[in-house]
């Protein structure tokens, strides 16, 4: 871990803050960020965001570093975000770089939508390019988790449904949505393409009056393929 990583973390999760908060992802001071500045095969460091504090406005100085007990390494003021546990159990299931929460209408109506499938299969999407997944009628299932107010629970809960390691999200039903990548690049695309295609599914199933179509559910397994 070097100085200029730390500083870069904080920069790009700083502008990923920003950018999302304009969307309107970060209500009420909800969702939070991290980014892994330790080395895979050394102990687990994250810069994460404080606690409280409105991602409208924040700036690199919201921004704490902490270790794999997830206490701050430096005293101060600033407290992890109480959701940071839930951050380190997925970096420690996928070993990526980089993890960030929303809290959206859509993706929360998804999950409401598809919860009692206990999943979402989403095929034929060209959005799904945004996960890396390039193959003609590709279809992933993305896991809907019951939310749990204890967190290590959620953890728990969340790193159980972690099985495709083409999935980088998982939504929490009435919650929102967690999603990660090798780095905060990867994982604000990855955020961006899920956050296009629960706008777009919730929208076509609008358009459908309350009832999708036969062609575009699977057997009961929550399938929605595009339009």
């Amino acid at each position: 871990m070097t100085t200029h990583a730390m500083e870069q973390a904080r920069t790009a999760l700083a502008e990923i803050a920003a950018s999302f908060a304009r969307r309107g992802w970060f209500p009420a001071t909800s969702g939070n960020l991290s980014a892994r500045v330790s080395a895979p095969d050394k102990p687990l460091l994250l810069m994460v965001s404080a606690s409280g504090r409105d991602k409208a406005s924040m700036t690199t100085a919201d921004f704490l570093l902490v270790d794999d007990s997830l206490k701050p390494v430096e005293p101060g003021a600033l407290r992890p975000s109480a959701e940071t546990a839930v951050h380190a159990r997925i970096y420690e299931a996928t070993g990526c770089g980089c993890v960030l929460h929303v809290h959206t209408v859509w993706n929360n109506l998804i999950a409401e939508l598809f919860a009692p499938q206990g999943e979402v299969m989403l095929r034929d999407l060209e959005m799904l390019k945004g996960l890396d997944i390039w193959e003609e009628a590709a279809a992933i299932r993305v896991p809907i988790v019951k939310n749990l107010f204890h967190l290590p629970a959620l953890a728990d809960a969340v790193v159980a449904r972690i099985t495709d390691p083409r999935v980088p999200g998982a939504l929490i039903r009435r919650h929102g949505l967690y999603a990660w990548g090798a780095n905060p690049f990867e994982a604000r695309r990855h955020v961006e393409a899920f956050e296009f295609m629960w706008e777009y599914l919730f929208r076509w199933w609008s358009v459908q009056r309350g009832s999708l179509p036969s062609t575009m559910v699977e057997a009961g397994q929550g399938s929605v393929v595009g339009g």
